[in-house]
């Protein structure tokens, strides 16, 4: 969503200048959620099932919620626990998530391609998956899914409530009602998470809710990815930090809380193609503040990579943030019940 159109949905535009833009847009999400609904509807009515697992990932809004770090989570452990799991991902143009994905998962297969049940057949023709990973994927309406998992940030859940373009939501919060599982995402940003399980227990009493932090694990120079540094090392710094993610301000407070002082904060679309022009002007912006460090996220710097911009990995670091789920015993068994059934 254009970052417009995207202060707008969350009332970052306040006054009369945003009166009219909202009014439009209500109008638009009104016919939004009209064909939503029935395109979902239709779907629904012609599931396909594969001959395997699947477990879905994603979410109801538009914005960061900290999916790919629990496709991560998840495939990482079933790999441990001996299943062949595949991760099928949508991906985007600048190929960051995929990218990101292959580099920390070594030994399971990454299929990128829109059409999931194509992907998940090539999955167990050429990979022989047991299990197959879908991220991004509460709207794949047709395919049927033993464990539909839906990532909610708690610091934003919602937004205002409306849908998309006037709001953040892409369903209706009744849609909420097919998912299996609950995972609340960056809940040590937020003084408390009862108020979300207790709507989210209204709309569906029968899904299980847990709750999860990202946790900064190291930092690397882009030129160094094999060399990460602790984060000790960076403590006192000062740096400009750069991301093109949905949700930049978490990514703010990560590196605050790592004791690093944030001198500038540039912020891009998420999904960001970076040019030349892109990072001369970072660079250029943090010699001019004396910044001791230039830091961004590992999306950002997938994208940096594959756009072939290799001139300025050293320029760059790179902090690593991996995910920590309360209770993972319980809900490590969840994920493993599903193959008994």
């Amino acid at each position: 969503m254009p970052s417009y159109l995207y202060n707008l949905a969350t009332d970052k535009i306040r006054g009369p200048a945003g009166f009219f833009p909202k009014a439009a847009l209500f109008v638009l999400s009104l016919i939004y959620g009209i064909i939503i609904r029935l395109i979902s509807f239709v779907l629904g009515l012609i599931r396909i099932s594969l001959p395997v697992k699947v477990i879905s990932i994603g979410n109801i809004t538009v914005g960061g919620t900290g999916k790919t770090s629990l496709v991560e989570y998840i495939a990482g452990f079933l790999k441990e626990g001996g299943k062949r799991p595949v991760i099928l991902t949508r991906g985007y143009g600048s190929g960051d998530e995929p990218e990101m994905l292959e580099e920390r998962l070594s030994g399971i297969p990454v299929i990128i391609g829109p059409d999931r049940i194509r992907s998940g057949r090539r999955a167990v023709r050429e990979y022989c998956a047991d299990t197959l990973i879908l991220d991004d994927a509460f709207q794949q309406w047709h395919m049927k899914k033993d464990l539909d998992i839906v990532t909610i940030n708690a610091g934003s859940s919602f937004g205002n409530r409306n849908m998309i373009p006037r709001g953040i939501l892409r369903e209706p919060l009744s849609a909420l009602k097919r998912a299996h599982v609950f995972v609340l995402t960056k809940t040590d940003l937020v003084p408390g998470t009862d108020r979300l399980k207790d709507e989210l227990h209204r709309i569906n009493p029968r899904a299980e809710i847990f709750e999860s932090v990202h946790c900064p694990v190291n930092i690397y120079r882009m030129n160094e990815r094999g060399k990460p540094l602790p984060l000790g090392a960076f403590k006192g710094r000062s740096a400009v930090i750069f991301c093109g993610i949905g949700d930049p301000d978490s990514f703010e407070r990560l590196i605050k809380n790592c004791g690093i002082k944030p001198l500038l904060n540039l912020r891009f679309p998420d999904h960001y193609d970076y040019a030349d022009a892109d990072l001369e002007n970072i660079i250029s912006q943090a010699r001019s503040r004396s910044a001791d460090e230039i830091i961004t996220t590992e999306k950002d710097a997938a994208r940096i990579m594959n756009s072939g911009l290799n001139d300025f990995n050293a320029e760059i670091s790179v902090l690593r943030i991996e995910l920590k789920i309360k209770e993972s015993e319980r809900f490590d068994f969840r994920l493993l019940s599903m193959y008994s059934v």
